[in-house]
């Protein structure tokens, strides 16, 4: 895919993996880049970086979780800007909580800007896009959208629904000359996850290095883009053996069964007879 003259939107651009994409993006020739979420302040700096080797950076101040308000700020990027060719949807967010202790309203989070975000968005793009008859979206997910993380269940559960999606528009927008691409990065260090106890012997990656590999895979017109050797093993174990990797997900994992879990669950029994 050739990015020049290209107008990009690219969703969770304020930090991350998000803000990554926008950089390279920006170094790769796009015309504009639309910078959406939730923070002005960090949009406003990521923006001033782009602007500074030359390309028109819009910082978009929205939260992707209030429809309405979504719908009305796409109308007026579109009626601004003109068409958006490149979709990237970044946002996200994650909890590391065991699934005994979980909060409900981090579960609604997690859900409402994961997934009820991307497709409030996603919907809104492609149907313009398929009226103009072009487009490319990119969807990304995660190595947990592959192999479930225990401590992680609904965050998983988000990047698995997040490639089903893909895959299902990746075939029904093909008809409109829509590109639909997943990318599925392992742990990355990120503001997101520093807090997080990871995984033993798993090595994180860098936002720029995802960044990269989504151009990369792009450019060879790679559907599903995977990042970095470890999960392109892992991959290919759950292909072969899934018993085994499930085996080593759940021994690699920061948080085994605690006492606290133990009388959580005793408690909630007690509640419900």
């Amino acid at each position: 895919m050739n990015f020049q003259g290209k107008t990009v939107l690219v969703t969770g651009a304020s930090r991350g993996i998000g803000r990554a994409i926008a950089l390279e993006l920006a170094h790769q020739g796009a015309q504009r880049l639309i910078l959406v979420a939730r923070t002005s302040s960090r949009l406003a700096d990521v923006a001033a970086e782009i602007e500074a080797v030359g390309v028109e950076a819009v910082p978009l101040a929205l939260d992707l979780a209030q429809p309405i308000q979504v719908n009305i700020a796409i109308a007026q990027a579109w009626r601004d800007y003109g068409p958006i060719h490149l979709l990237i949807n970044c946002a996200g967010v994650a909890y590391q909580t065991p699934f005994l202790q979980a909060q409900l309203s981090q579960v609604q989070d997690e859900i409402a800007l994961n997934l009820m975000g991307m497709y409030t968005i996603t919907r809104l793009i492609a149907r313009r896009m398929a009226v103009q008859r072009q487009g490319t979206i990119v969807n990304v997910s995660s190595l947990m959208g592959k192999i479930a993380a225990p401590t992680m269940a609904t965050y998983s559960a988000t990047k698995f629904a997040i490639l089903g999606f893909t895959q299902a528009l990746r075939s029904e927008l093909s008809r409109h000359n829509i590109r639909v691409i997943a990318l599925l990065p392992s742990l990355t260090d990120t503001d997101m996850v520093r807090n997080f106890q990871w995984f033993r012997w798993v090595i994180p990656t860098t936002p720029q290095k995802v960044a990269q590999a989504l151009i990369k895979g792009m450019k060879k017109g790679t559907p599903e883009i995977l990042v970095g050797w470890q999960s392109h093993l892992v991959v290919w174990g759950n292909r072969l053996l899934p018993w085994l990797i499930e085996k080593i997900s759940r021994f690699t994992a920061p948080y085994p069964e605690t006492q606290q879990d133990r009388q959580l669950l005793k408690q909630t029994m007690a509640n419900s007879r």
